[in-house]
């Protein structure tokens, strides 16, 4: 079960986050849930393998708002990192960032499932 002390563990401002949510935890929590299966992540990816740096640019600019706004740090960084790479577009590989933001990405997810 998602819990906020699971998402502070995870490195989620949770007190920042919670703000931007009325301090209704509840509603934080639900929100929280939706971001494993954010369709985003995957077309990012998808747009990067294609060389589409245009396309992943908006993908990877709308995780980064859904990320800030719920304050998950550890995901939240490196698609930041991302977004920030392909606004200069820079064609660089992305592998290890993308990497490392999905398998937060899956960290999250396995919280979200316990």
């Amino acid at each position: 079960m998602l819990t906020m002390d699971a998402l502070k563990n995870f490195g989620a401002n949770t007190d920042e986050a919670l703000g931007r949510c009325f301090n209704n935890e509840e509603f934080y929590l639900k929100l929280v849930k939706t971001v494993p299966s954010e369709p985003n992540f995957d077309q990012l990816v998808l747009s990067i393998e294609n060389g589409d740096l245009k396309r992943a640019f908006e993908h990877a600019h709308a995780i980064k708002g859904v990320l800030a706004n719920l304050s998950l740090t550890p995901i939240y960084d490196p698609a930041n990192e991302i977004t920030e790479r392909l606004r200069a577009e820079e064609n660089i590989d992305y592998k290890p960032l993308l990497d490392k933001m999905m398998a937060k990405r899956d960290e999250l997810k396995a919280l979200c499932e316990e």
